[in-house]
């Protein structure tokens, strides 16, 4: 009599009837090794990832590969956290630099803001008033202020500069003396030509003015001779024109 298998056994216990094996059952032997194996295998796994999990957590340091746990792999990121987008701090806006206010600078004072400043009421009509661009002029005959082919002042320039005093003392202006002739030579032992005769008449005004207050640092003297006429000289009116002394204010 054949010996009964585990199998049979099994289903004779079961009351079913009992199956013949063929193959006998060295293959279910075989598989159930297997099977076993695989259990120990799993559930020392399933020891080892437990405690590098409480290794990790308790911060020790682990330098074996990485734990994959049951939950961190089946995680499901939130619906829409992959398209946030981070929020980034505005960059610091930088202050201002201040702008230098330039200051404007003051306007120069023109002719007639210069013709406002001198009293000119008291001049009489010996004395011309000239204003160009740059400057305000008085001018004056040479015959009212000197003697024919002389430099030195006479009683009536005296007076005529006297008048001029108070104008040119109430501005700070640098006051040039320009003394001018016609185009008949001189020749004469004090004066070899107009040159020294024009600029000898303007010296002497100068002297005056500074014996009379008009402080030396404003005052200069110069003569033209015949070299700026004021009209022509082939006349006896237009040489007497030409014969001058012209105080200048210049501004």
């Amino acid at each position: 009599m054949r010996p009964v298998t585990r199998i049979q056994a099994a289903a004779i216990a079961s009351g079913m009837p009992p199956v013949e094996d063929a193959a006998g059952e060295t293959w279910m032997m075989t598989y159930l090794d297997m099977m076993t194996l695989l259990l120990v295998v799993t559930m020392a796994m399933l020891a080892l990832a437990g405690k590098g999990h409480e290794r990790t957590r308790h911060g020790s340091e682990f330098s074996g590969p990485p734990v994959f746990t049951m939950k961190g792999l089946t995680s499901v990121e939130v619906p829409g956290a992959l398209l946030l987008v981070p929020a980034v701090e505005p960059a610091p806006v930088a202050a201002p630099e201040p702008v230098a206010v330039v200051e404007p600078e003051p306007a120069k004072p023109t002719t007639q803001d210069l013709l406002n400043e001198l009293p000119l009421d008291q001049l009489g009509n010996d004395i011309e008033v000239v204003t160009n661009e740059s400057s305000v002029s008085f001018r004056i005959s040479s015959e009212i202020l000197f003697p024919s082919g002389q430099s030195d002042l006479n009683l009536g320039g005296l007076a005529v500069l006297h008048k001029l005093i108070p104008v040119l003392d109430s501005v700070p202006h640098k006051l040039v003396v320009a003394g001018h002739t016609d185009t008949q030579d001189i020749r004469s032992a004090r004066f070899p030509s107009n040159w020294e005769l024009s600029s000898a008449r303007a010296g002497s005004v100068v002297r005056y003015l500074q014996a009379n207050g008009i402080q030396p640092g404003r005052l200069a003297a110069i003569g033209y001779a015949d070299t700026r006429p004021l009209a022509d000289n082939a006349t006896a009116e237009g040489r007497a024109r030409n014969r001058r002394v012209e105080l200048i204010l210049e501004r």
